[in-house]
């Protein structure tokens, strides 16, 4: 099809969803499309209307987080819906792409394997680390190939290469802090399962390595994971697991994190007990105390963090007192470059309000967030999302929260 540009997309899309609109038996109107839309994304009718099929119809806007459901409501696949002579996006790719099938952490032992040094440690490292940074300001699905692409890149390293015990214990601990953040890349794109098989290849990284401090925080965002996707059992037991991993001797943020997964996964299953006593410890594991070595993968864990968590805990928890003042103190000063973070941080905030009846500034604060999760490549903030508009849902009388949910596509434009 030549350049095919963004624009000749949304067309195609529209024109496909127009025409099979109208020949839907019996006639559907815009109107109905929408409320079919709506219906099938189990959210109130509300959140789109008329003129947003229209838009999507003429191509001025794509439909986004909507296309399947639109698809679901007219009752065909959403290949239906895209452009027939141009290739859907190329499928996220999967673990079994980058990584051999046997061990991946098995040497190939080949005495003509390239000599690694430290230099080469070091530039891993280097990459290492620039990937958690552009996790902070990008979502899971724009960074997934350079992820496993640099996880591939190591592993090979490691297997091909040549290298003295003490470098290879280096390149081991790399491949152990690359897999925590690679897993936490593949699980905010929605690839679950690859996620938790990049985890326990860190976690088997970083225990040959003999790095107790990393083996617990790998196996606490595995724990993490569990928690937020229906395993909220196997969440307190790996929390827990995780935790006597990093040892009472851990550097301090280390342990703070390591109690703030525990925290959060003793939420998920309702143990406010276990909450309350795992934020504790977490606060005093962070108190300063004799200085030493912090790891570069703890760099963003700081009271305002244990703040940002005890906040949701409270919301989860249905404490709208405690966590509404906390959440607008953290999120006053948050930096706005994390986009993702934020839109997810507001969606507490939003549950928060309209668990202590304020409806009104529920409203306000999600459309500010749904504005900022709109063109976020992220499961999560797509769930919260939805999970956001359901709230709100339960206030469709009053104004503010009528004319957000039927104008919140306009909104996110």
């Amino acid at each position: 099809m030549g350049n095919v540009t963004e624009a000749d997309t949304r067309r195609a899309i529209g024109a496909n969803i127009k025409r099979l609109r109208e020949a839907h038996e019996p006639f559907w109107s815009q109107e109905r499309l929408a409320m079919e839309t709506c219906r099938a994304a189990g959210v109130p009718a509300a959140p789109l209307g008329r003129k947003e099929i229209s838009r999507y119809e003429t191509g001025k806007r794509a439909p986004r987080e909507w296309l399947p459901f639109i698809a679901q409501a007219l009752g065909v696949s959403v290949e239906e819906l895209l452009p027939p002579d141009a290739p859907a996006e190329p499928p996220l790719p999967t673990l079994a792409e980058y990584l051999p099938d046997d061990d991946p952490l098995a040497p190939l032992r080949d005495p003509a394997g390239r000599r690694i040094g430290m230099a080469e440690v070091r530039d891993l490292g280097q990459r290492v680390h620039g990937l958690r940074l552009a996790d902070d300001v990008m979502a899971g699905g724009d960074l997934i190939r350079p992820a496993l692409r640099e996880l591939r890149r190591a592993v090979r390293l490691y297997r091909r290469g040549t290298h003295s015990g003490h470098v290879s214990r280096q390149l081991l601990v790399q491949i152990g802090e690359l897999a925590q953040i690679a897993g936490w890349i593949a699980s905010d794109a929605g690839q679950l399962a690859d996620a938790e098989r990049i985890y326990r290849l860190g976690i088997s990284a970083a225990r040959e390595a003999g790095d107790s401090t990393l083996v617990g925080n790998v196996a606490g965002a595995l724990a993490y994971q569990y928690s937020n996707s229906g395993r909220e059992t196997d969440g307190v037991v790996l929390a827990q697991v995780a935790l006597a991993e990093s040892g009472a001797d851990a550097p301090a943020e280390a342990r703070a994190l390591a109690l703030d997964r525990l925290a959060w996964a003793h939420t998920q299953v309702g143990d406010v007990q276990g909450v309350m006593r795992a934020l504790g410890e977490a606060s005093e594991a962070l108190v300063p105390r004799q200085e030493r070595d912090r790891a570069g993968y703890l760099y963003w864990v700081n009271a305002e963090e244990l703040r940002i968590m005890e906040s949701r805990c409270f919301t989860e928890l249905r404490r709208p007192l405690r966590a509404v003042p906390l959440l607008r103190e953290v999120l006053a000063g948050y930096d706005a470059t994390r986009t993702r973070e934020m839109a997810l941080y507001l969606s507490w905030l939003v549950m928060a309000l309209a668990d202590a009846n304020e409806p009104e500034e529920a409203a306000a604060t999600a459309r500010r967030m749904i504005s900022l999760a709109a063109d976020v490549s992220s499961r999560r903030t797509g769930e919260r999302t939805r999970i956001v508009l359901r709230r709100l849902g339960d206030f469709v009388a009053v104004p503010e929260v009528a004319e957000l949910l039927a104008d919140q596509e306009r909104a996110t434009g």
